[in-house]
C-alpha cells in the first residue's frame, strides 16, 4: 500500500476524517505548504512558557534573527538540557513541532510567510507520557520519545492537514525505568520505527502496519554496537540503512554503527561497523540529501567528524573538523538545512548557533559564527527547513 494511502486509511479509522473537504485536498497536494525562505529553529526548552527561538537563512547560509523571536510555544520547558535529538522537528515546510518537556506537551505551530510561528488551535497537545524529549515527523505521522519516569514511552500521532495531533490507537510502547530514549526514528516510507535507548545501551527496533502500528522486530531491542546510543538518522535516499552513533564508549573511543534493517524491522550489521572516528562522545549526527555523507557531533571532544557513506552503508573517516576553541560549548543537536549545503549547531551554552559550510568532507565554519540566539543554556533540539 502507498504512503498516500496508508495515512488516509489511518485517518479514516479516526472518526471519519477520510471524508472532509480539507483533507481530500491535502491528500492531493501532499501536505506541503508553501515553500518560501528557509528557516532554523531552536526549542529553548524555557522553564514555565517555554519558547522558540527563529532565524532566516540568507545566502551562503548566514543566519539572521527573525522578527518577533522568540515566539511563545505555550507549552513548558524543562530549564536544563535533553540528552536527546529532535527535540524540535518542521514538517513540510508548515508546522514546527517542539517537545515542551516540563509540561508533558507537544507545542504545534505554523510558520508565516515570513517565519514567524502561530499556535494552532488546540496547542499545545498531551505528549501521552512524561517528559517528551524526542520527535519524529513524516507525511502525517508523528512519534514521540518520552523519557521521565513513570512515563516512558514511545507513543504515535497523526499530524491533521490543520496542524492538530490526533493519538493514534495501539501506538505506544511502555519502557522500562532508566531507558532514557534519546531519539525516535521513522524511515522515508513510514514503514520502519527506530528508538535507541541512551541509558542501557539497546535500540528498539519496528516494522509499521498500514494504521502506523509498531511491531517489535524478532530479537528487539537490540544490544547497541557501543554504549549510549544516541542520535541516529535512515538514509534519505536507502529507507532501509540505519546509522547510530555511540556516544558513552569513553574518551577517543566514539564511534557511529552501520545497520540493514530488514523488511521485518531486524538489523543486521553492515560491514565492520561500528565505524571509528577517533573522537570523544558523538552524540548528534545528520545525513546529507544525497546520501553520500554523514556528520557526526562529537560533543566530548569539540570535532564534526565527516563519513562517506558508500552504497552497501559502510563508513569511511574523511575528516574531523574542531568546532570551538572552549571547552564544554560543542552543541547539543545539529541539522542541515535542506539543500545539505550549511550545517548548523545548537551552542546552547553559550547561547549560540554554529555555522558551517558543507563540502563532502569539509567543514568550513562561518565568519561570524556562531550566531547569538535568545536561550539560557537550556535550548534542545535544532530544525532547518
Amino acid at each position: 500500500m502507498g504512503l498516500v494511502s496508508r495515512i488516509a486509511a489511518l485517518f479514516a479509522v479516526l472518526a471519519g476524517l477520510l471524508a472532509s473537504p480539507t483533507f481530500a485536498s491535502a491528500q492531493q497536494g501532499g501536505w506541503h505548504g508553501w515553500q518560501g525562505p528557509g528557516y532554523v529553529y531552536l526549542n529553548d526548552n524555557t522553564a514555565g512558557t517555554n519558547t522558540i527561538s527563529g532565524f532566516s537563512r540568507g545566502v551562503g547560509g548566514a543566519l539572521t534573527p527573525l522578527p518577533g523571536s522568540p515566539f511563545q510555544a505555550g507549552g513548558a520547558g524543562l530549564g536544563k538540557g535533553l540528552a536527546s535529538q529532535g527535540a524540535i522537528e518542521v514538517a513540510d515546510g508548515q508546522f514546527v513541532l517542539a517537545a515542551d518537556a516540563g509540561s508533558n506537551q507537544i507545542s504545534v505551530l505554523r510558520i508565516g510567510w515570513n517565519g514567524a510561528l502561530t499556535p494552532v488551535p488546540g496547542s499545545p497537545f498531551s505528549s501521552n507520557g512524561v517528559e517528551p524529549d524526542s520527535i519524529t515527523v513524516n507525511n502525517g505521522l508523528v512519534y514521540v520519545a518520552n523519557t521521565g519516569a513513570s512515563g516512558s514511552n514511545y507513543t504515535g500521532f497523526a499530524l491533521a492537514p490543520w496542524g492538530q495531533l490526533i493519538p493514534l490507537y495501539g501506538t505506544t510502547v511502555p519502557l522500562p525505568e532508566g531507558s532514557n530514549p534519546g531519539e525516535i526514528l521513522l524511515n522515508g516510507d513510514n514503514t520502519k520505527l527506530v528508538g535507541v535507548r541512551v541509558g542501557t545501551s539497546l535500540i528498539d527496533s519496528f516494522w509499521l502496519d498500514w494504521g502506523g502500528r509498531p511491531h517489535a522486530a524478532s530479537g528487539s531491542p537490540y544490544t547497541a554496537q557501543g554504549l549510549g546510543p544516541f542520535g541516529s538518522e535512515f538514509s534519505p535516499t536507502n529507507d532501509n540503512q540505519l546509522f547510530v552513533d555511540n556516544a558513552h564508549n569513553g574518551t577517543g573511543l566514539g564511534t557511529v554503527s552501520a545497520f540493514e534493517d530488514l523488511r521485518d524491522g531486524s538489523l543486521v550489521s553492515i560491514g565492520a561497523s561500528p565505524f571509528a572516528d577517533f573522537q570523544t562522545a558523538p552524540c548528534w549526527q545528520v545525513i546529507s540529501p544525497d546520501g553520500r555523507f554523514l556528520y557526526a557531533l562529537d560533543t566530548g571532544s569539540g570535532y564534526i567528524s565527516a563519513y562517506a557513506i558508500a552504497r552497501s552503508g559502510e563508513l569511511t573517516l574523511l575528516s574531523n573538523t574542531p568546532v570551538s576553541a572552549t571547552a564544554g560549548v560543542t552543541g547539543t543537536d545539529i541539522a542541515l538545512s535542506p539543500d545539505g549545503h550549511t550545517l548548523y549547531l545548537n551552542m546552547g551554552k553559550v547561547n549560540g548557533v554554529g555555522e558551517f559550510t558543507l563540502n563532502g568532507g569539509s567543514v568550513t565554519q562561518l565568519p561570524g559564527s556562531p550566531v547569538p540566539a535568545g536561550g539560557s543554556g537550556a535550548t534542545a533540539g535544532i530544525a532547518a527547513g
